[in-house]
């Protein structure tokens, strides 16, 4: 079996069936530096394309993004991560990224995806 090479950019795994979810992203890709993530939709995407250790179902419970080193990060994690790879959102991933922080901004992202499951479209 060949070995797994990381990828050189970051991938963002994402709810394309979720309309409130859709247009934030959306609304990233077209930011400068876009070009550098990698968008999947786990909605529609083969499964390999999830890579290792993310399946469909925890892909669809939450945001995910698999740094380029292949680790993987989820909720408010995966939010700060994106940003600190978007040019004019890097400042926000730098101020909202730390430890501290983040342990605030992560239940605040758990009650939005409590609100978002009625905002889901059937896949």
């Amino acid at each position: 079996m060949p070995e797994e090479i990381p990828s050189t950019r970051p991938t963002l795994y994402y709810d394309g069936a979720c309309p409130v979810c859709s247009r934030e992203i959306a609304m990233y890709r077209r930011q400068p530096g876009a070009d550098a993530v990698r968008w999947v939709d786990v909605t529609c995407c083969p499964a390999e394309a999830l890579g290792p250790g993310l399946t469909r179902e925890a892909a669809l419970a939450r945001l995910h993004l698999r740094r380029a080193d292949g680790s993987l990060v989820s909720g408010a994690a995966a939010f700060t991560t994106l940003w600190l790879n978007l040019p004019r959102w890097a400042w926000l991933g730098r101020l909202l990224g730390t430890g501290p922080v983040l342990w605030i901004l992560e239940p605040g992202y758990r009650v939005f995806l409590k609100v978002r499951r009625g905002w889901r479209r059937a896949a």
